[in-house]
């Protein structure tokens, strides 16, 4: 299992910073960045936007510096033979970009918490967080990230957070500053469903939750998840689900089995 010397999320440093180990560590070195940073790649000092991530292996060059006023990151020193580590398909010394830093740094959070404490499951603890960091990372390595894509991904939490807004194609583009026809494009490019689709799924998932838990009636629920009409609210429903929000409510309190998909 990983075996943690340090970890520290926010990690704060002046404009100065320099972290320069030409022959390396003695172990491996994740940094996940929060703001941009110069780093030597090949040779060469190059520039990195904030939320790139870069993993060095032991005895591998190291060298970045802050390029702004300030630089902060997060960052864990540890040993690891786990071939999930070992034989990671990371490009190690090179910077990529995250598609979700926010979830990267709560893991970082949560291994710090774990490193701390001397709780019964503390390594196993740490092994799994570490395996699905390395999952992320993973998959962040082989996507390529279009210049809107953490304005998008923003936009994407809002959208969930609150489909009862009476969202708009026209709303969404305004909340990114940028036109109807490029949102629609790039919205469904990245994530591949439109954004009204996915408005329409965030607000039904919402329905099925209130249909099956809560005394809401159908008129409230229909308000709730952003319907200005009922029987627009119905006919979405029926065209996603099968059945009627009645028809889904009843078989609920039956416990009559739906599609799985439906559940």
């Amino acid at each position: 299992m990983p075996s943690i010397h340090y970890v520290e999320y926010d990690a704060a440093h002046q404009h100065d910073f320099v972290y320069s180990i030409p022959e390396g560590l003695d172990a491996w070195l994740l940094v996940l960045t929060q703001t941009p940073a110069l780093f030597e790649v090949n040779g060469e000092l190059q520039e990195y936007p904030a939320h790139s991530a870069v993993l060095y292996p032991p005895k591998h060059n190291i060298y970045y510096r802050a390029c702004s006023r300030k630089y902060v990151n997060d960052w864990v020193r540890f040993d690891a033979d786990e071939s999930y580590i070992t034989e990671t398909v990371l490009p190690v010394g090179t910077p990529f970009s995250l598609p979700d830093p926010g979830y990267c740094h709560q893991l970082f959070q949560l291994l710090t918490l774990e490193n701390s404490f001397q709780n019964d499951y503390r390594e196993l603890s740490i092994d799994y967080l570490f395996r699905l960091l390395f999952n992320k990372l993973s998959e962040a390595s082989q996507d390529k990230l279009t210049p809107q894509y953490y304005n998008l991904l923003d936009l994407r939490k809002t959208l969930y957070s609150n489909p009862g807004h009476p969202w708009t194609v026209s709303s969404m583009a305004a909340h990114l500053h940028i036109s109807t026809g490029y949102l629609q494009t790039i919205y469904k490019s990245t994530f591949g469903i439109s954004c009204m689709e996915d408005v329409i799924h965030c607000r039904i998932r919402l329905a099925k939750e209130r249909l099956g838990y809560g005394q809401h009636k159908i008129a409230e629920i229909a308000s709730l998840c952003g319907y200005a009409n009922v029987e627009h609210f119905c006919r979405q429903f029926r065209q996603l689900t099968g059945f009627s929000p009645r028809a889904y409510r009843e078989k609920l309190a039956a416990k009559q089995p739906l599609p799985r998909d439906e559940e």
